[in-house]
């Protein structure tokens, strides 16, 4: 066997043209045991009708839900998991998730993941786009995408280069007079490996051109999040969002243990990169025997948020670490900074980033020194305040 792939989900095909699982028990991938894809609907609640793609790769496990845009819900690595504690506790079915609820952050009633995106047409804070798209508004709290199921999924069973598992996905958000953005995500994890890969591709499929805005809402909690842990990544520019985040800029690297009615932080960053501009981004442990890394290119993904959520467990202690085309401002503001992508008709736009998870103190080390490395000919600009171009004055 050299490549082969299999239909997971097709609108177009009969239930008989699908398979629901493939693994090591059949195939065989470059001698790797143990790896597994299977596909299964859950039932009950909110969560009736969710498909979760579950990817084992004999060391790292996966659970995608493309019911939910291709996001992830949740992983597991050496005993390790990855994710956090939502009050929303399993994956929402869109049906049950109004985006216009509370005054479009309805959005919040369906989030729960490792990985979510924020987009297609737009992200960040809601309310009137008075130069967008009429039919557009009010624009929900970001974006529709993780909302919207995906009408084909495949998997690819690659056994050269050391054997690899995809998971490709296709999501369309679009409508009649409005807009017509499409996704094709691909997921890619080598057998036995720490690490995946996050590979996205959108496209307008209008005679017009479009706004076009994508934004990886990335989750995590205990055990990598814990009191003492740090958020470490090579800066090139650095501001708080609003007074909030102003009053905690001398310690935005560091995290504290849960605490009960916590006010978000979040911090918007420009970071340093090399010759060929990738950038690393480290949250690790108290210890340090344990992080979780994110490697951006930041050509595509040239802006980074930190979203600091340390409220009380019950309540979601998280940490966001957040690749994207902008910042989560509304997209008006983000328009008159020109960080607002304009798609041409036909027109593509691609992105890619990778996690990978750190299980001892020598790993996490290497990933610190990589780090310095970029950050050592880079003197950050560090800003107390936030600034007018980063930030609206009213938030």
């Amino acid at each position: 066997m050299t490549t082969q792939t299999f239909s997971l989900i097709d609108v177009n095909a009969t239930t008989d043209k699908l398979v629901d699982a493939i693994s090591a028990d059949n195939l065989s991938l470059s001698g790797a045991r143990n790896w597994s894809i299977n596909k299964r609907t859950l039932h009950g609640g909110c969560s009736e009708g969710v498909d979760v793609v579950e990817v084992d790769n004999g060391a790292l496990t996966l659970a995608l839900l493309p019911t939910r845009g291709m996001g992830i819900w949740k992983g597991e690595y050496a005993g390790q998991r990855l994710g956090w504690d939502s009050p929303v506790k399993q994956p929402v079915h869109p049906t049950f998730v109004n985006l216009a609820d509370r005054n479009g952050l309805g959005w919040l009633n369906g989030f729960n993941e490792l990985l979510c995106r924020c987009g297609l047409s737009s992200n960040g804070a809601p309310g009137e786009d008075s130069d967008g798209h009429p039919l557009e508004n009010p624009l929900p709290l970001h974006g529709r995408i993780a909302n919207l199921p995906a009408q084909h999924v495949s998997a690819t069973i690659d056994d050269t280069n050391n054997g690899t598992l995809s998971i490709t996905g296709i999501v369309t958000e679009a409508g009649l007079f409005t807009p017509q953005l499409q996704l094709k995500s691909t997921l890619r994890t080598m057998a036995g490996s720490n690490k995946f890969t996050i590979e996205d591709e959108v496209t307008n499929l209008s005679s017009q051109p479009a706004d076009f805005q994508l934004l990886y809402h990335t989750n995590l909690g205990s055990p990598f999040l814990e009191a003492g842990s740090q958020c470490i990544m090579p800066v090139r520019e650095f501001a708080p969002r609003n007074a909030r985040a102003a009053e905690g800029v001398e310690n935005w690297h560091t995290f504290n243990s849960p605490e009960a009615g916590y006010a978000e932080q979040v911090y918007f960053f420009d970071l340093a990169s090399d010759d060929n501009q990738q950038s690393t981004v480290l949250l690790k442990n108290a210890a340090g025997d344990l992080g979780i890394s994110m490697e951006i290119n930041q050509q595509q993904l040239p802006y980074f948020i930190l979203w600091k959520n340390t409220q009380d467990e019950r309540d979601g202690y998280c940490v966001g670490m957040e690749p994207a085309t902008n910042f989560p401002n509304h997209r008006s503001f983000e328009r008159q900074q020109g960080r607002v992508i304009r798609l041409k008709a036909d027109e593509s736009y691609c992105t890619s980033f990778s996690l990978a998870v750190h299980t001892s103190i020598a790993e996490v080390q290497s990933v610190e020194q990589h780090i310095s490395e970029l950050q050592k000919n880079c003197p950050p600009i560090l800003h107390t305040e936030p600034t007018d171009n980063w930030s609206p004055a009213d938030v």
